[in-house]
């Protein structure tokens, strides 16, 4: 690496360059007793992994003025909600997360939609109550599990026809 113009070097002194080292280790491999051999566990209450997950908490802000609460939800709980749904979506195509996935967590619970179904927002305020805290991880999961692959499967004009058409449908709520 050049050292900066304002380091002073005397002109004769020789240059350092790349030379390898002595030895070269053995490959490593994965042979300890804790070490994962497989895949990464994964669904349940394990969430769902994929890369570049903090990517959802930036796109929440675009739905800052499209989302609808009803009285009594927290905006907290709710994005934080919707983005468990959206990481689910994301990681069911193995990739990081998109505005559709979010669009779609939003409208399939109604918060795109400026007169829900009553029905809708009593179905889904005790869902929501709380999960934006740590120690609701276990209701965040049961929230995830509520929106089945099948819906999180279509895309975002199949989910906002269906929403219109019944609700319920893009659901497991028993």
């Amino acid at each position: 690496m050049a050292a900066p113009e304002h380091v002073p070097v005397a002109p004769l002194e020789r240059t350092r360059s790349y030379t390898s080292p002595d030895a070269v280790p053995d490959a490593w491999c994965a042979d300890r007793p804790a070490d994962l051999s497989g895949v990464q566990p994964s669904g349940g209450p394990m969430g769902h992994q994929g890369p570049d997950q903090g990517y959802a908490l930036k796109l929440c802000r675009r739905f800052a003025d499209d989302i609808h609460l009803a009285s009594g939800e927290d905006r907290r709980d709710v994005d934080r909600g919707c983005v468990q749904i959206a990481l689910k979506r994301a990681s069911l195509y193995g990739r990081a997360p998109v505005v559709h996935d979010l669009e779609i967590a939003y409208r399939v619970w109604g918060f795109l939609d400026p007169e829900p179904d009553e029905q809708l927002v009593l179905a889904r305020r005790p869902r929501f109550e709380g999960v934006a805290e740590r120690h609701h991880y276990p209701d965040a999961r049961q929230l995830v599990a509520s929106v089945p692959e099948a819906t999180l499967s279509q895309t975002p004009a199949e989910i906002e026809a269906a929403h219109r058409a019944d609700w319920a449908s893009l659901l497991e709520l028993s």
